[in-house]
């Protein structure tokens, strides 16, 4: 099978790292792809979001399956594009990937299909804010409509930082705070059939004990020793084939990887927010476990045929990663810093612990160098979260990067808990 990724994150690397141990994958292409994905794909330069440049990039390589990373190219097309040149795609449609494009679009989604969330109001007025601000009261939820690069959110107590962001807004949602523990569960489907993934819980904010400003994700952890083991099979019913269910009934079937963020609340599971795409940093742990070759899961989604598919098998250990970001992320941050260390973690932590490129470029010399917030993702499996964190935080410790930050808490709670019981 030859496969072109498409998309330049450390989604992307952790999806071409497991396609590259894919023993069915006999070509891998990434495009843009970035230092670190040019290792295991030959990379491309072509624009993401240029739905019939990947197509055409697609058809020159013959390409047997497409798969499309980041939300921004799904909301914008590229897979119907690609779609529409009879090549195989992993991703949703434009249509379905409204899912994510548009916070009002999934809460219809999911209030036709009795699908537990907040309430809400869509506000596109100042006096509906105030309205909709009022009568929630704090903490205030306040989210973009839109895409926004997983930053397009914010939960405050103080009433005026929500007004100011809600008013920054063309259209925005207003919801209820919801509590308890969030996690994240991606599920593969074709449209019809949905093959749930193993949860795993981010961490958004950018310092210890979850202090600081929202993040596109600090880092992650799988599997959580503390859900109910039922959890899945109650997303599954109450919220997964249920959304895919009322896409496929109102015409624009979801064919690719459904992202379902979650709050444990007191009163029960509810759905934060659709993804349409896997999340960034949960899919490298999520990968990190899972043992089914990546290529036929995909593809098997990509042709209708997940029915049929053999049930996934995972590893019984668990998996951490640690963000490591540029000086001032997630303001604007710094690039063009060196990397150092990156060789020194393959030749002692491999294959226990290995680094995944997110914002990183090569200069003319070869060296990396800091190209992103968030530069990168120093994952690391286990026989429990303990000794994964300790592998994880090992490599993060060879790593230079002047002025880079990371937390030094990611999965500790959890670890802490599950070692003492």
């Amino acid at each position: 099978m030859k496969v072109l990724v498409i998309g330049g994150g450390a989604r992307e690397h952790a999806l071409c790292r497991s396609l590259s141990l894919d023993p069915d994958v006999t070509a891998l292409h990434c495009a843009p792809g970035n230092a670190g994905i040019a290792e295991v794909a030959e990379l491309h330069g072509v624009n993401a979001l240029d739905g019939q440049a990947v197509a055409e990039l697609a058809a020159g390589l013959e390409a047997d399956l497409v798969v499309v990373g980041p939300e921004a190219p799904l909301v914008a097309g590229v897979a119907d594009a690609v779609r529409d040149r009879g090549i195989p795609v992993f991703g949703p449609s434009a249509e379905a990937a409204q899912l994510e494009g548009s916070k009002a679009f999934a809460k219809d989604v999911m209030a036709a299909a009795a699908v537990p969330t907040a309430r809400s109001y869509v506000c596109t007025t100042p006096e509906e804010i105030d309205e909709a601000l009022d009568a929630f009261g704090a903490p205030y939820v306040v989210k973009d409509d839109g895409l926004a690069a997983g930053k397009g959110v914010v939960v405050t107590e103080d009433v005026e930082a929500a007004r100011a962001h809600a008013l920054a807004c063309d259209r925005v949602v207003i919801e209820e705070f919801l509590d308890g523990p969030e996690v994240s569960l991606f599920a593969v489907t074709d449209g019809e059939t949905v093959v749930p993934l193993q949860p795993a819980q981010d961490f958004k904010r950018a310092y210890d004990g979850d202090e600081g400003p929202n993040t596109g994700g600090m880092g992650a952890y799988s599997p959580l020793p503390w859900a109910d083991p039922k959890l899945v099979d109650e997303v599954m019913a109450t919220v997964l084939q249920p959304t895919v269910d009322e896409l496929h009934r109102r015409g624009t079937p979801f064919s690719g990887l459904l992202y379902a963020g979650l709050a444990i609340t007191s009163r029960g599971v509810r759905v934060i927010e659709f993804n349409a795409r896997f999340g960034d940093p949960e899919t490298q742990v999520v990968l990190a476990r899972l043992k089914t070759p990546l290529a036929g899961l995909l593809h098997a989604a990509a042709t209708g045929s997940l029915a049929t598919f053999p049930p996934l098998r995972w590893s019984d250990g668990a998996a951490v990663t640690v963000v490591i970001a540029s000086h001032n992320y997630p303001d604007t941050p710094r690039t063009g810093d060196p990397i150092d260390g990156l060789a020194d973690v393959v030749a002692q932590d491999a294959p226990k612990a290995y680094v995944l490129h997110a914002g990183t470029k090569r200069d003319d010399s070869g060296a990396v160098l800091s190209a992103g917030g968030r530069v990168l993702s120093v994952t690391a499996t286990g026989s429990d979260l303990t000794t994964a964190r300790q592998r994880a935080y090992r490599a993060v410790d060879r790593i230079s990067l002047d002025g880079s930050q990371h937390r030094t808490d990611i999965a500790a709670k959890v670890a802490n808990e599950a070692a003492g019981s």
